[in-house]
Order: C-alpha cells, then structure tokens, then sequence
C-alpha cells in the first residue's frame, strides 16, 4: 500500500463469543470508497470476546495487501471500546511500561495487541497514510457493523 490513488478504506469489524471465555468468531467487511471489496470471518473453539475482537482487525489488516485498491487513508470501525481506546490511548502508556497495566499487571491478550501495532506502526510509517479509528454503536442499525455480526455468529455455529 502507499500513495495509490486517492481512495478511502473502510473496514467494519466485529467479534463475540458464546459464553466468555467459550466458543468465539470474527469478522470484517472491507469497502473501498463506499464499493464492497472483501469478508471475511473466522472462529475459535476457546477464546473470549476481547481477543475475537482484536482478531477482526488484525484479519482485515492482513487482508489489505490482496483488496485491489490502494489508499492513504484507512477508517476502522469496531463496537469494540476495548479495541478502539487501547489502540488510540492506552497502548502507548502499556507499551512504556513493558506491557504492563496501570495496576502493575501485565496486558490481556498482549501477543494480539503487540501484532496490530506492528502492524498499524507500518502503514503509518509509509509517507501520508493515517489510520482513523472509529468506535459505533453495536446492534444500532449500522449496515455493515451487522453484517460483521452477522458473519461473527455464523462462525461461532460452524464451530
């Protein structure tokens, strides 16, 4: 990805489980300049809510490199406010005191959160590209925030 042509990406995501820890699934949708590119979903058979959630994202991110579309602006929407203010906010205090929480504790689900900063750390490090994060409503009508669901419980069920 880099300075393509000027096209927005959106990705919508999405994650829950049956029971937390238990039976978990994901999933994104991937729109460039409104247009459908890409889903995608995915499950767990032990997992929780939390790391499903941050498994959206980190699939979506993955699947940027195949979508045909290249742009320098990126808008991820989760009804996750664990992902969306750990990405935003409390990462970069973890990450100053070696992965550590305010409370002394170590990070849940630092392997995740330690590969979508990688990876959101590359895609800005490319000249111009930013990466806006974006917290919806869950189950308030958002077209694509329940498409997301709706992929995320047809993962669970397949389990």
């Amino acid at each position: 990805m880099g300075n393509g042509s000027q096209v927005l990406i959106e990705i919508y995501t999405d994650g829950g489980c049956s029971g937390n820890p238990g039976p978990g699934g994901w999933a994104y949708v991937i729109l460039g300049d409104s247009v459908f590119l890409a889903e995608k979903w995915g499950a767990e058979k032990s997992t929780t809510n939390n790391r499903m959630e941050l498994q959206a994202v980190i699939a979506a991110l993955e699947a940027l490199s195949s979508v045909d579309a290249k742009a320098n602006t990126l808008t991820i929407y989760t009804d996750s406010q664990y992902v969306q203010k750990g990405i935003t906010l409390w990462i970069k205090d973890w990450k100053g005191k070696g992965w550590k929480t305010s409370g002394k504790k170590p990070v849940k689900n630092q392997d995740l959160w330690q590969r979508l900063d990688a990876m959101t750390s590359a895609l800005t490090a490319v000249d111009g590209f930013s990466i806006n994060w974006v917290w919806v409503k869950g189950h308030a009508g958002n077209e694509y925030n329940k498409r997301c669901d709706e992929l995320a419980q047809k993962a669970i069920a397949s389990l």
